[in-house]
């Protein structure tokens, strides 16, 4: 079984204002997303039997979607501000569309299961332990204050088929296929 993943990765221009937003938080115990792995995952399939990559490579290869400007901005948390497990930066763009594409094309040319949700484009930054009681309230200050933070325009233009390998220290990404838009 390989652990797969459909992803937009951010660009390394981003990096430097990523890392600024991420020193922020230094007094919080949370645990920091590297820039260079940031991405924004377009579809997550789990585990998915090594015979059946091809079959979602194929499909991903008749994706039809024209490339596009995506504004990489606000601060955000799920799942709600008084109990944060994920900080991330999101992403405006035509993202709800090209999802609706990928999930389309999948479902029409493989076997695979569609997993719905509800799709909100970004990237995660950091994850959350826990806040303590008596950090709370700069915590939900910070996030007040970052909430409108602008990263830059980005192009949109491919997506990855990546492998994930969990370890001690964090998930290891691995690209297995690229497709043009």
């Amino acid at each position: 079984m390989i652990r797969t993943f459909i992803s937009i990765d951010l660009p390394d221009t981003f990096h430097k204002k990523i890392i600024e937003v991420q020193s922020k938080f230094n007094d919080f115990n949370i645990k920091l997303v590297d820039p260079k792995s940031m991405h924004i995952t377009m579809k997550f399939f789990g585990d998915v039997e090594e015979n059946k990559i091809q079959t979602i490579i194929d499909s991903l290869n008749s994706i039809k979607h024209e490339p596009f400007d995506s504004l990489i901005t606000k601060i955000g948390v799920f799942p709600k501000p008084t109990y944060v497990k994920v900080i991330w930066i999101g992403a405006k763009g035509d993202y709800k569309e090209l999802c609706k594409n990928i999930d389309t094309t999948l479902n029409h040319n493989s076997n695979l299961k569609n997993r719905f949700y509800k799709f909100n484009a970004h990237a995660t930054i950091a994850r959350v332990k826990n806040i303590s009681k008596n950090k709370k309230e700069s915590f939900l200050t910070l996030l007040d204050e970052l909430k409108d933070v602008e990263f830059g325009i980005m192009k949109v233009d491919k997506l990855k088929l990546k492998k994930s390998t969990l370890t001690p220290t964090g998930p290891i990404y691995e690209t297995l296929h690229e497709i043009n838009l």
